[in-house]
């Protein structure tokens, strides 16, 4: 695990100087209205259709993050998790079109439609394919909205699909960036420079990989299929959380998690929250957080909604690099699951997408351009290995982001779904490191090779406690500087199980290039 550990922060420390310098008098940039949109969705359950007790009512929250594509076309992808009912560890995961037009003064009508893949219980979401189309009110303020809608959730190959009311509000979140071309660039602020440059304040955020561990007591018992055993064994589990710094040392954030080992593979979480900062010297800070959200998966049927308030300290490496150490306490609210966590994380330090200090107006002396995509894909896994039920392809839809670490070697992380393939519920998280080439035949098209290491779990699929290998080898055909179409083919193999199945994917990605402050 140490070399595991420097070789991360080695990687990532790199990256900081292969930049080149830039002099313009005038720094310019795009920017994208952005929104993020927290919605809840009451759904009634098919007691007629199954021969088990189906508490009769189930809600789902969801967290979207919508684009413009035009002052009235947004594109888009969200989560959806159950919160109340029985059926904890729903999860979904898809992409969203809608529109969204002004209907008179600050009163707008918006409609979507949204295409995804997930579930919790088989027998309910069979493949695990959503769709959700929508119609309704918005009121936009200034700094929020709020909405209501009339929509349909239908998992299509499975038994539940329901008209219902949904609610959301929505934030405003706007992203000044560069183009994909732009990349690995650094652009100095002189006197001259921020004379005629607008002063921009950056955001404050932090990125961080979470390691886990578990420590279920009390009544937390495993699922049907271990019989509701009492569960005492350790969860390991590994995460992801971005935070967003509301003030110098308060700050909102987003986590999920995904477990690996302790049980068969399927239970996950995602949570909401705010933490705070406590500065002890220039590099020590103590911290505390709060988080709502969602878990479960191969424990009790319960309701999902869980709490997650944990205590730790963060060590900073460098300007951007950190170390973290925290325990905490994830127990389900109504339900049965309970557990004592502890754990550690690395973590990544950013000031993005401006010309000064979002808290002390201090302006910056340079700017570094961050190349990064986001796509979308269909991936395709043949023969796949299953326990319980035949085995079958699967058609998963997956939202994977790549990270520029030079112009050649990049890191990447992904979240796939099922969508089809009679393993509704079983998703994978994975993180890989990749090495592409130049581009060739008139720039349009560049090759890869990629290996990624994850996890995954649900809908049967044989992977043991869920750990996953998946080399891949594809190309690019640039449509453009900013936007490619990508296919690869490669295995997916877990150690500790029984998948070892060929995998294709295709996929659409959008470039752009952050901005990174440098003071």
């Amino acid at each position: 695990m140490k070399k595991v550990l420097f070789i991360l922060i080695s990687i990532l420390s790199f990256q900081m100087y292969s930049q080149t310098e830039n002099s313009e008098t005038t720094f310019t940039f795009k920017k994208l209205n952005n929104s993020i949109r927290l919605n809840h969705i009451l759904v009634n359950m098919p007691t007629d259709k199954v021969s088990y007790d189906l508490a009769p009512k189930m809600s789902l929250v969801g967290l979207n993050y919508n684009v413009p594509l035009t002052d009235w076309l947004y594109t888009g992808a969200g989560m959806h998790a159950a919160v109340t009912g029985d059926q904890g560890g729903l999860f979904t995961l898809g992409v969203n079109l809608g529109v969204n037009t002004k209907i008179f003064k600050s009163l707008y009508f918006d409609a979507n439609i949204h295409f995804g893949g997930g579930g919790g219980y088989r027998s309910l979401v069979n493949g695990g394919g959503i769709v959700y189309p929508n119609i309704g009110l918005q009121l936009k303020k200034k700094k929020y909205s709020l909405g209501v809608q009339y929509g349909q959730v239908d998992f299509f190959t499975g038994l539940i699909n329901n008209n219902n009311v949904s609610f959301f509000i929505e934030i405003p979140s706007i992203v000044r960036y560069k183009s994909y071309k732009e990349a690995k660039k650094e652009f100095k602020i002189n006197s001259s420079f921020t004379k005629n440059t607008d002063t921009n304040p950056a955001v404050k955020t932090v990125q961080q990989l979470t390691f886990d561990f578990f420590f279920p007591f009390g009544d937390s018992r495993k699922d049907a299929t271990q019989n509701y055993a009492q569960l005492d064994n350790t969860l390991s589990v590994l995460g992801f959380e971005y935070q967003r710094y509301l003030s110098e040392d308060t700050f909102i954030y987003v986590h999920t998690d995904a477990m690996y080992k302790g049980l068969v593979a399927g239970f996950m979480d995602l949570f909401f929250g705010v933490g705070k900062n406590f500065r002890i010297s220039r590099t020590i800070d103590f911290f505390g957080k709060f988080g709502i959200g969602a878990a479960g998966g191969r424990i009790y049927p319960e309701n999902g909604l869980t709490m997650y308030p944990n205590i730790g300290a963060d060590i900073k490496i460098s300007n951007h690099i950190g170390l973290s150490t925290h325990g905490g306490y994830h127990r389900s609210i109504g339900g049965t699951f309970e557990a004592y966590t502890a754990g550690f994380s690395i973590k990544y330090f950013g000031l993005n997408g401006g010309t000064s200090d979002p808290f002390s107006e201090e302006k910056v002396r340079s700017i570094k351009t961050q190349g990064i995509q986001v796509g979308v894909q269909n991936q395709t896994y043949f023969d796949v290995a299953k326990f319980g039920i035949p085995d079958s392809d699967l058609q998963l839809i997956a939202i994977k982001v790549f990270y520029d670490l030079t112009k050649q070697l990049y890191l990447s992380g992904e979240a796939s779904f099922a969508y089809e393939g009679e393993s509704g519920g079983y998703a994978h998280g994975m993180f890989g490191l990749g090495v592409k080439s130049n581009r060739f035949l008139n720039r349009k098209i560049s090759t890869f090779l990629e290996v990624g290491f994850g996890v995954a779990g649900g809908g049967r699929v044989d992977s043991g406690e869920g750990i996953l290998v998946r080399p891949t080898a594809g190309l690019n055909y640039h449509i453009n500087d900013d936007f490619t179409v990508n296919i690869a083919g490669g295995q997916i193999v877990s150690p500790y199980g029984n998948v070892n199945s060929s995998n294709i994917n295709i996929g659409l990605t959008y470039g752009l290039s952050i901005l990174n402050s440098k003071k």
